[in-house]
């Protein structure tokens, strides 16, 4: 059930969660993918390719990522807030993002709405964690099958986010989204990265 390839310069084989498949993903998954992140613009860009993704594959918002950095000033929640309707319609023709009116649209609100959250609680990372008492919720499952598409926690933050006035946040988006950033190991317990993202930065 687990990809097995060789890892970086290293000659031997590891054993890895099933999903990714590209390069790229594969990248992700062994870098970025469960790592507990506390920097507020790393949130946000979770935040940002969280809801680009509705809808969509994951491989997809990967491969616009960069596109995404650089229309949302290295996603930067004050400078994003502050765009107005000429920027989002500059976005809508950007063929680096996805031309979604809805979707762009909440970056901006979204971003309103976090820098707000970011004086309320001093940092949005402080807001967060809250939602899994302050530390990664350690999962051990054997199959990628076992894997839920959210939880108690998600539908928790989801309902909070929403009434903050956040759009594209469903229990769904958000349990992705804290998958991400570590909130949630959900690496399979056969990939090597299951211990790894456990291990303090």
């Amino acid at each position: 059930m687990t990809e097995n390839r060789f890892c970086g310069a290293s000659m031997n084989p590891v054993q890895r969660c099933p999903w990714p498949k590209s390069d790229l993903s594969i990248e992700y998954h062994d870098r970025e993918w469960g790592v507990p992140i506390h920097d507020d613009r790393s949130l946000f860009e979770a935040l940002v390719l969280g809801g680009a993704q509705a809808g969509l594959n994951w491989e997809i918002v990967l491969k616009k990522r960069d596109h995404y950095r650089a229309a949302c000033c290295d996603f930067d929640p004050l400078r994003v807030s502050r765009f107005g309707g000429t920027r989002i319609e500059r976005m809508l023709k950007n063929p680096g993002l996805i031309r979604n009116r809805l979707k762009l649209e909440s970056v901006v609100s979204n971003a309103k709405a976090f820098v707000i959250i970011q004086k309320e609680f001093g940092s949005f990372d402080s807001y967060l964690w809250r939602f899994v008492g302050e530390k990664p919720k350690v999962n051990r499952w054997q199959i990628i099958k076992e894997i839920p598409s959210r939880s108690p926690e998600s539908d928790a933050l989801s309902k909070d986010l929403q009434e903050r006035g956040f759009k594209f946040v469903g229990p769904t988006i958000v349990y992705a989204v804290m998958q991400a950033v570590g909130m949630v190991n959900d690496h399979t317990l056969d990939c090597f990265r299951w211990s790894e993202v456990q291990i303090p930065r």
